[in-house]
């Protein structure tokens, strides 16, 4: 998390409300690879233009859709997990905010639980919606 804290304070010198959205997100991945995507919902748009290019190679379009997605995927968890983001660029301008990285993760997963380590190149975009950043673009996919 430290590395993402010092790109954030280069980027946005003196901080801004985008700053204090991207260390709630690390918070909010740990709790997705737990199992719980109630974190994940609360940022999610629902309303408008929203994609999804998952790290199975499909994709996803619609608010509604995306939203039901990331909910039955985080059910595939288990607890136990951890993940850190590596950020390795994030800006904001107006109404729109992203970040793109590495998400390290080691995740239970499956009948059995056993945990399994993956890494995922990320790029996330966000949109201003009544004040609050909401998620409205995701790409994941691994790093082989």
């Amino acid at each position: 998390m430290a590395a993402m804290e010092t790109w954030i304070r280069t980027v946005h010198p003196g901080g801004s409300s985008f700053d204090a959205f991207m260390k709630q997100r690390g918070k909010i991945a740990e709790d997705y690879v737990n199992g719980d995507a109630t974190s994940l919902k609360a940022i999610v748009t629902h309303a408008g233009p929203a994609t999804f290019f998952s790290p199975r190679g499909d994709h996803l379009e619609g608010a509604e859709a995306v939203a039901g997605r990331y909910e039955r995927d985080a059910a595939s968890f288990g607890k136990g997990g951890s993940t850190d983001l590596e950020v390795l660029q994030a800006s904001a301008s107006g109404d729109l905010a992203f970040w793109s990285g590495l998400q390290h993760a080691k995740a239970r997963m499956g009948k059995n639980g056993e945990a399994t380590e993956m890494t995922l190149r990320v790029t996330e975009v966000f949109r201003l919606e009544d004040g609050a950043f909401k998620l409205v673009h995701r790409h994941a996919d691994p790093v082989h």
